[in-house]
């Protein structure tokens, strides 16, 4: 991988494209219609979060929202938590997707690893959403039931979604990987009225049959009346043992009925729940409101990752990521959405991209990990493949190196717009992100999202340029947690975002950011490593150590001791055939050394099988970091919500042998 200093320009938008830009639109609209005028990004997002209920009112006016009531005013106050938004308005999150609509003209690209390329066209979704509405309907399905779904991303998951929101019942979904304690630990607290789901899924070429999973967690939800059945992993797939099916083809047949009914809602009543990963103990149940994440979504997809409705957006997920609801909102703007379910690297390392030249896809949306693996399998994505198409690659997950973005500039297109974005399941959205106004800097992500009052704080709450401190949001956001289900006081939500610096969100990232208005994420503030007193993030360790072949992956934690010193080993992947030595452990300490400091080069180095990640993929840095301090491990960690829980096992047993 070659090495290339942060903050290197790699990229300018050309004036075209910056005169075809949404934002741009936008600028002009504002100019002649509120006599506001920008010289640049930086004055449109300073004027967006100095005057919060004048930016917004402009994004409620702009993109045209319907509501059967006016709002009685933009935002209640500035407190947090408590503000609430549009108060009165009334509204339908579905019904601003279906305005889109072109009869003919796709909606969704659908594929997995045992289902072809397909195109549903706006009057397909549009039907199939009306008959499983009616269907819903017969069951009972009211505003405000809960509606469940174990399933994969695929075109049917979609159309259950429209269904449910459009009847203001409140979705939520887990993927058919998650095992089944997992997903009791989830849907159980939220009561679910219906689920939907399918027998089995494939992911790498393997079979993995749900049937017996399905049927314990029906076991649990006591609140079930209903259960919709897909077969996907077999055509012919039996769900006898369930109780109160109905199958899928039955759930869509078509009825007189032709229209979908609206059921319109209070803008801060619920669209979703989305669950954080639950390392820690049972995952917190996130509610997000219909009008929040509608504007919101509508404001990010349009201006940030500039989609309109000749745009094919694709992004890499399950829907047990919240990337997945981001996704789902790409039909707001009237663009075509992607969907794949499986394997990345299934049949072969090339498959997005060949889905890329296939669907002539204009935004790839991806995981830096993906982009990482691409560099060092050798993927050569700009010969290979026709991308043509393509205008972005959209990368989040975890911060996205120099070298990510310099690979993807020679090895797959030079006229391309890099975004790295940052956000999360809490907001649902990415409030550090890309702008196609903006040049592309290595390594950093393009600017401070719209409307988002994004701060770098040191500890004592003090706002700081170009010094890395914990990532705050000190202004209401509309895509904010209206609150956490089953939490009557609110005191778990207050926990998780206002304990450190009370009426001010922190997100819990690692940040810095520049003068020219860019931001470098250093990871989570609870992993980071502090050596005498001097922080850094565990990102610049990871990519310090990327730099070396040989090594898959690998995982930093800082372990305090009870003499004030702290203990901070390195664990790593190798690559098969590769041996750590005495020569491999002095090329990395001298790549920390010249890349971080040589103060954060570990303590010792050892190769490990694997790493603990999240269901999502996401390492587990602050759980192994408590193991490595003895905690018990029932204390530390759900191992349901891992995707490699047999790996926790060499932590305990280091634990023992050298702690």
């Amino acid at each position: 991988m070659k090495s290339i200093h942060e903050g290197t320009l790699l990229w300018n938008p050309s004036q075209t494209r910056k005169e075809q830009a949404n934002i741009t639109h936008y600028m002009k609209w504002l100019r002649e219609q509120k006599g506001l005028s920008f010289h640049n990004y930086d004055d449109l997002w300073q004027w967006s979060v100095h005057n919060l209920e004048d930016f917004w009112e402009s994004q409620w006016e702009y993109f045209n929202i319907y509501s059967t009531k006016p709002y009685n005013t933009v935002l209640t106050s500035n407190q947090m938590p408590g503000a609430k938004w549009f108060a009165d308005a009334r509204i339908n999150y579905v019904e601003h997707i279906f305005r889109n609509r072109h009869l003919e003209h796709p909606a969704i690209i659908h594929t997995s690893e045992t289902r072809e390329n397909r195109e549903v066209t706006w009057g397909k979704l549009y039907e199939d959403t009306v008959a499983m509405q009616q269907t819903f309907i017969k069951l009972g399905l009211q505003k405000g039931d809960r509606v469940v779904a174990y399933l994969p991303n695929i075109y049917e998951t979609i159309v259950c979604f429209l269904a449910t929101a459009s009847l203001g019942a409140i979705w939520s979904s887990a993927s058919p990987d998650f095992g089944t304690q997992s997903v009791i630990d989830r849907f159980k607290q939220i009561a679910p009225k219906m689920m939907i789901t399918v027998d089995g899924y494939t992911y790498n070429g393997k079979s993995f049959d749900r049937l017996s999973t399905i049927e314990n967690i029906q076991a649990e939800l006591p609140s079930l009346e209903a259960t919709i059945t897909i077969p996907y992993l077999h055509k012919n797939a039996k769900f006898n043992h369930l109780k109160n099916t109905i199958a899928w083809n039955d759930a869509v047949k078509r009825t007189e009925v032709t229209e979908l009914i609206y059921e319109y809602v209070e803008f801060n009543e619920p669209l979703w729940v989305l669950f954080s990963s639950g390392t820690t103990g049972v995952p917190k149940p996130i509610v997000h409101s219909q009008g929040g994440i509608l504007l919101e979504h509508l404001k990010a997809v349009t201006f940030h990752v500039d989609l309109s409705d000749g745009d094919r957006f694709f992004w890499y997920t399950t829907t047990g990521w919240m990337m997945w609801n981001f996704l789902v909102g790409g039909l707001l703007a009237g663009s075509t959405i992607i969907l794949y379910d499986g394997s990345p690297t299934y049949p072969h390392h090339h498959m997005l991209w060949q889905l890329a030249e296939d669907t002539k896809m204009t935004v790839f949306g991806t995981s830096a990990s993906y982009l990482t693996a691409c560099i060092k399998d050798g993927v050569e994505p700009g010969k290979e493949f026709n991308l043509q198409h393509l205008k972005n690659i959209s990368s989040t997950g975890s911060p996205l190196p120099p070298e990510g973005f310099l690979w993807c500039y020679e090895h797959v297109k030079q006229d391309l717009w890099i975004a790295s974005i940052s956000g999360g399941t809490d907001v649902c959205t990415a409030f550090i992100l890309g702008a196609p106004i903006l040049p592309v800097y290595a390594g950093e992500l393009q600017c401070r999202g719209l409307g988002a009052s994004i701060e770098s704080f040191d500890e004592t709450g003090k706002a700081e340029l170009d010094k890395v401190g914990e990532l705050v949001l000190t202004k209401p956001f509309p895509a904010m947690p209206i609150y956490f289900w089953n939490d009557q006081d609110g005191s778990r939500y207050r926990d998780s975002y206002f304990d450190m610096f009370p009426g001010i969100w922190r997100h819990g990232d690692y940040v810095k950011l520049t003068e020219r208005g860019t931001c470098i994420i250093y990871g989570r503030s609870d992993a980071t490593i502090n050596r005498g007193g001097i922080r850094i993030g565990t990102s610049e360790i990871y990519r310090a150590i990327d730099q070396i072949d040989g090594i898959k992956d690998s995982l930093i934690v800082d372990i305090p001791l009870n003499n004030g010193d702290s203990f901070v080993p390195l664990f790593i992947i190798l690559n098969k055939d590769i041996v750590l030595t005495d020569t491999m452990k002095k090329e990395i300490n001298n790549q920390i050394r010249i890349h971080c400091s040589p103060r954060h080069v570990p303590n010792a180095i050892y190769a490990v099988p694997d790493i603990p990640r999240t269901l999502n993929g996401k390492k587990l840095e602050v759980p192994v970091k408590k193991i490595l301090m003895g905690q018990p491990l029932e204390n530390v960690v759900n191992q349901g919500s891992l995707r490699n829980p047999e790996t926790l096992s060499y932590f305990i047993n280091f634990t023992k042998e050298h702690l």
